[in-house]
């Protein structure tokens, strides 16, 4: 009986905190482990390679997990993993992997690096610059997760026409029950309040929610930021108004309970190569208001209402219209559910196996 063919998956992003590429990477391996264990949908192997010190979450019990090397970070995929099982394919799920390796996937997320540099240190754009390219160019396989982040490669590395396009899920947010004790936390059952994740990052273009809010007199409504980076810093150090509540970095649970509750999410991103926040708001039956911006129409369609992202009038305007309307409301919750049933992990994977199986 002939052996079933084996991928191996970069596991690095096991050791660090949970951004949205690691959310995608976690995510995806979640998915090939079932299917994988299910065994009557595609036959093949699963093992995890990690930098020694790594802890395996729970959830990875029944997937082969190998600590390889002694480096970390960068210098262990470049210098280690590179040499990890050489006959089989590698998964990097997270923007980075081996530069001198040939038998791979990478998944390039975006091309944040290159188009908003001053989100990141130099060091980290430094090493992009090189990686990306050569990931590009020189992968078996190269994946990505929206349509505009395909032509963004494309437009800044050339044409590669096998270039992939994976979905994303947002079942994950309602995996565990919501933590409402958040909510009685902060006092926010006594009036509607819309929600925002705040970050430090330039391109997440918090700073025109602080503005559109400064422009609103007296709302009859609560605005709630979370996230880990204090919102002072956008505006000059101002204070923020009275009903603006930070309520600082919150887990899953605590997360799928504010977009339980929230009038409205707005997301005034102005890059993103698929913006998973405001799917998770669908999931949860929260209307959003999004930027009309990058990927972000692509991956939101019909179902988010949108603005000018560099026009904090209109913000302030859309905002006070779907607070007013109980109707558009509702009609945004069930259509932005809907739209989120059809984004799901599982296909997501699956998709991946379809590409990936064939060139093993």
């Amino acid at each position: 009986m002939s052996k079933s063919p084996e991928l191996i998956v970069n596991g690095r992003f096991l050791g660090r905190s949970v951004t949205g590429v690691d959310r995608f990477a976690g995510e995806m391996l979640r998915a090939l482990a079932a299917i994988r264990a299910r065994r009557n949908e595609a036959a093949f192997d699963l093992r995890v390679m990690v930098p020694c010190g790594t802890s395996i979450p729970d959830w990875l019990a029944e997937v082969p997990v190998e600590v390889c090397g002694r480096l970390r970070s960068h210098a262990w995929e470049q210098f280690e993993l590179v040499r990890a099982h050489p006959e089989s394919m590698l998964l990097n799920l997270c923007n980075s992997g081996p530069m001198l390796r040939r038998r791979q996937l990478a998944v390039i997320h975006d091309a944040a690096t290159f188009r908003v540099p001053e989100a990141y240190s130099w060091k980290f754009r430094a090493l992009y610059r090189v990686m990306s390219p050569r990931l590009y160019h020189g992968s078996q396989l190269v994946a990505t997760v929206s349509e505009f982040s395909r032509r963004e490669l494309a437009a800044l590395f050339g044409a590669r026409d096998d270039v992939f396009v994976l979905p994303e899920g947002a079942e994950h947010i309602l995996r565990g029950p919501a933590d409402e004790a958040t909510l009685d936390e902060h006092d926010l059952r006594r009036r509607p309040f819309v929600l925002a994740v705040s970050s430090l990052a330039p391109h997440k273009n918090f700073a025109i929610v602080v503005d559109a809010l400064s422009r609103l007199d007296d709302p009859p409504f609560d605005v709630v930021i979370a996230g880990g980076q204090n919102p002072r810093v956008f505006g000059g150090g101002q204070a923020l108004p009275s009903f603006v509540k930070y309520v600082g970095y919150v887990s899953d649970g605590q997360l799928q309970a504010l977009y339980r509750h929230a009038a409205c999410f707005v997301f005034p991103s102005i890059y993103e190569g698929f913006g998973l926040p405001p799917i998770e708001a669908m999931a949860c039956g929260c209307p959003v208001l999004a930027a009309n911006a990058a990927s972000i129409p692509e991956i939101c369609g019909n179902a988010a209402l949108y603005f000018d992202p560099r026009d904090a009038g209109g913000l302030a305007n859309s905002l006070d219209r779907l607070l007013a309307d109980d109707q558009m409301r509702t009609e945004r919750a069930a259509a932005g559910r809907k739209h989120s049933e059809k984004l799901t992990w599982e296909n997501a994977a699956r998709c991946l196996l379809q590409r990936i199986l064939p060139a093993l």
